[in-house]
């Protein structure tokens, strides 16, 4: 019975882990080419929405996987206008499209399915994680946002933009345009992890995202802005809430569902204060491009 239960914890903690995950790898492109993501939140929303549009136009949790992706670049898109084209404040206007992202979504859902909350079910894929396509996806992008970062052209030139964007436009490297490239990658990935929140709950909910893209963002600083580093802080949030569960199910933590909720917040804002000293951030990152 105890193997059991450490499978089951172990299988919670992935299924938990994932979407934060792909919004992390995601906000990691976008912060490396120099670019707060602030908006990793809006960008999962948008993208859940996205999926429950196409999923149910379709039937397909395929295609509404693919809706997520194209949902969640768009929001990227929308973003890049405003930090990169018009160089407003990245900060204000990340939580500007996050703000926008909840009340477009509670708009949509009720303008096409008359609910102010929940849309109709969808499609998702099967419910065993290790059958998931998304979930494999998810692993295998953390070696390969490694690889696009670390062994590419591209990858070298986001570097360059977050490091260094002025010597990087000496070299003749378009930062702009590289940083561009960086957050609509960034919003194609989010909009994946919206993806996967929705085909999960065969449905779309307004507040579906719940937080999650700022623990993204939180797991892109304890990772130090690596995609192993932040795949580790992501199992750990994933962990956290997992064993929150199974202490709850097994009647270990008798408290309220809504205070146990705040549990693995506040083990973040704990570990966070830790590791904000020791992380070094791209060290033009949130400058406004030249």
């Amino acid at each position: 019975m105890s193997d059991l239960l450490v499978i089951a914890f172990l299988l919670q903690t992935l299924r938990i882990a994932a979407p934060i995950l792909l919004a992390a790898l995601g906000g990691i492109m976008s912060e490396r080419s120099g670019i707060v993501d602030l908006s990793l939140e809006g960008k999962l929303l948008i993208g859940a929405l996205a999926t429950e549009m196409g999923a149910q136009a379709t039937g397909s949790a395929t295609i509404g996987a693919v809706a997520g992706m194209a949902g969640g670049m768009a929001t990227a898109a929308l973003y890049a206008l405003i930090v990169i084209r018009f160089r407003a404040d990245q900060i204000v206007s990340g939580i500007a499209i996050n703000i926008m992202a909840i009340g477009l979504g509670a708009y949509l859902i009720q303008l096409l399915y008359g609910s102010a909350s929940n849309a109709p079910r969808i499609p998702g894929f099967p419910g065993d994680l290790l059958a998931n396509p998304l979930f494999w996806i998810a692993v295998a992008l953390v070696p390969a946002v490694h690889v696009l970062l670390q062994r590419t052209r591209f990858g070298l030139r986001v570097r360059a933009a977050g490091e260094h964007p002025g010597a990087a436009e000496s070299l003749g490297v378009a930062v702009a345009r590289i940083r561009w490239g960086a957050v609509l990658l960034s919003g194609t990935l989010a909009g994946l992890g919206g993806a996967w929140l929705a085909l999960e709950n065969h449905s779309f909910v307004s507040d579906m995202a719940s937080g999650r893209g700022y623990l993204a963002l939180v797991a892109i600083i304890m990772g130090n802005w690596r995609p192993v580093g932040a795949a580790l802080a992501c199992l750990f949030f994933g962990g956290a809430r997992a064993l929150q569960f199974q202490l709850k199910a097994a009647g270990v933590l008798d408290i309220p569902d809504s205070l146990a909720s705040i549990v693995p917040y506040v083990l973040t804002m704990i570990l966070l204060a830790g590791f904000i000293g020791r992380s070094r951030p791209p060290a033009s990152l949130g400058r406004p491009p030249e």
